[in-house]
């Protein structure tokens, strides 16, 4: 998922700045999501372990992590436009020991001509289709270069996580409702195939669709430091997409809660859970 369009999650093909904040972002999502992912993984639809595996807009190597705890014989190749998430990337590989099995590459995917990235027997796109700019050409392109038999992964998040309760903040009760709506109507424009149902376009690009899945995440952050800088990092990017449309007071009332000295900051509240829908289309060249 990071932006021109200020959507995260959080693994994307990345037209987004390299910053700190994204990288934190995209950290955070992989650790608070872990679990999520792992599940997505194990249900996979493969007879046999895949050997060459394909992570297009890794980000910061969420999905090369997990592909790689999930399928130990295997090699990923980590591509992504971003030089800094495949610094990072490069960083923690090393530091998992895991550094021998990851190559990175960087790369415009919205570019016609992809780099070599040879005959893949798995190709894993988490957050990354929706911000292509022409996601049939990146398709066919996608099925051309697997081996028969080899399987693409498409895994989105439905939008934003969301964190607060609903009667909150108590002096703006269901701003975070309204921030979203918000969002939604800058994603309608300037990221058209978010939150799309791949299935069609999949089966149109010559994939047989073998399985769809969508994940409930609903976890309780009461306790937890990271999932409070998780909520933090999302409602700052949620902000560079609303604020605009929002009113006054809810744009006063979202920055009381960024505002990490504030008493009213959402890093001070032990009332947060993480609410989102993860999907994944599981699709296999015939």
């Amino acid at each position: 998922m990071t932006h021109a369009h200020p959507h995260t999650p959080h693994d994307g093909h990345h037209p987004h700045s390299d910053g700190a904040g994204q990288v934190e972002i995209l950290d955070l999502d992989a650790e608070v999501l872990a679990e999520h992912l792992a599940a997505i993984t194990a249900w996979l639809p493969l007879e046999s372990g895949p050997r060459r595996i394909v992570d297009l807009g890794c980000g910061t190597g969420t999905g090369t992590f997990a592909l790689l705890d999930r399928f130990p014989e295997a090699q990923v190749i980590a591509v992504d436009a971003s030089p800094g998430h495949l610094q990072r990337l490069r960083e923690k590989a090393g530091a998992r020991g895991v550094a021998g099995r990851v190559h990175t590459l960087q790369a415009d995917l919205d570019a016609a001509d992809w780099p070599d990235l040879g005959t893949p027997d798995l190709v894993w796109a988490s957050a990354s289709m929706h911000h292509m700019a022409h996601p049939d050409r990146a398709l066919r392109t996608v099925h051309d270069l697997l081996a028969p038999g080899g399987l693409f992964a498409v895994v989105e998040l439905a939008g934003f996580p969301r964190f607060l309760p609903e009667n909150a903040p108590a002096d703006r009760p269901g701003l975070e409702d309204r921030c979203h709506a918000a969002t939604d109507r800058f994603h309608a424009e300037h990221v058209p195939h978010r939150g799309a149902d791949w299935g069609p376009m999949l089966t149109a690009a010559g994939f047989t669709l073998d399985g769809e899945r969508t994940i409930a995440v609903n976890i309780d952050g009461s306790r937890s430091e990271t999932i409070g800088r998780y909520a933090l990092g999302t409602l700052q990017r949620i902000r560079g997409a609303a604020a605009e449309e929002l009113s006054a007071a809810d744009l006063a009332a979202l920055d009381r809660l960024l505002d990490t000295d504030s008493p009213h900051s959402i890093l001070r509240r032990d009332d947060l859970s993480v609410r989102t829908e993860r999907s994944v289309w599981a699709a296999r060249r015939n």
